[in-house]
Parts: structure tokens; sequence; C-alpha cells
């Protein structure tokens, strides 16, 4: 992924549901984004169309995993399974050795993707928040 592909991204992102875009998803962010977390991101393209992307990024000590969408015709196929074992072997790479995924609460099929690849939904932690 790179700061070029944001209108596709974007685009993409804002026709996936479940995908919750915040105020920092703008083309500077995603640049931001991207220069922190160098080869992290990826965008899986088809006939220069982007159907798939997920970002991911880390803090030294854990990984996260933000945006994967795949888009509804591409389901079904791997494609995001294959994105998120990219990612968590660059984590894996780079010494990271847990990873977390943000999922909106009415998300349904995006929890039950998650748990279907592994992932464990926690039960201890909840997310605060503050706009700064």
């Amino acid at each position: 992924m790179n700061p070029d592909d944001w209108s596709k991204v974007i685009s993409l992102w804002q026709n996936t549901e479940g995908i919750g875009i915040g105020r920092s998803d703008t083309k500077e962010g995603l640049e931001k984004f991207l220069n922190r977390n160098k080869g992290m991101s990826f965008v899986c393209e088809i006939d220069g169309k982007i159907i798939a992307t997920i970002m991911c990024g880390h803090d030294g000590r854990r990984g996260f995993i933000y945006h994967l969408a795949v888009a509804e015709n591409f389901r079904l196929q791997g494609i995001g399974k294959c994105l998120v074992e990219k990612v968590l072997q660059e984590l894996k790479n780079q010494g990271i050795h847990k990873c977390h995924i943000f999922v909106m609460k009415n998300n349904e099929k995006g929890k039950s993707f998650w748990s279907k690849i592994g992932f464990q939904k926690r039960d201890d932690i909840e997310v605060f928040s503050i706009d700064i």
C-alpha cells in the first residue's frame, strides 16, 4: 500500500460493511501511518482495481491490524486470510509476538472471520478513547 492508493482504498472502505472510518483516514493520515510502519500494509489489486486492503503497525511490543477489507464479490476466496498471514509474518520478523484487531461491536461477519482464523475475543479488557 502506498499513499497514492488512497482514493481507491477509501472507496473500498466506504463500501465495506463493518469498516469504521475516522477523521485520521485521510490521505495525509494514511501517508503518516505508512511511513511509520514501512512495508506492513498491503492492497490486493485485480485489473487495476483495489479489491482488498490491510493495514498493520506496531508500537514495539504489540501489533495492531486496521482496515482489513475485501470487496464483497471477492470474499470467501482466502484473500483476507492471506493478507492477515502476510502481516502476522512481518510482525514476527520484527520481533512482535502478539497482535490485536479492533472489531466494531455490530460487525458479526468480521467477528466470525477473526475467530475462524484463530484470533480470540478478549473479555478482560475494554477500549477507552479520547479525541485530542
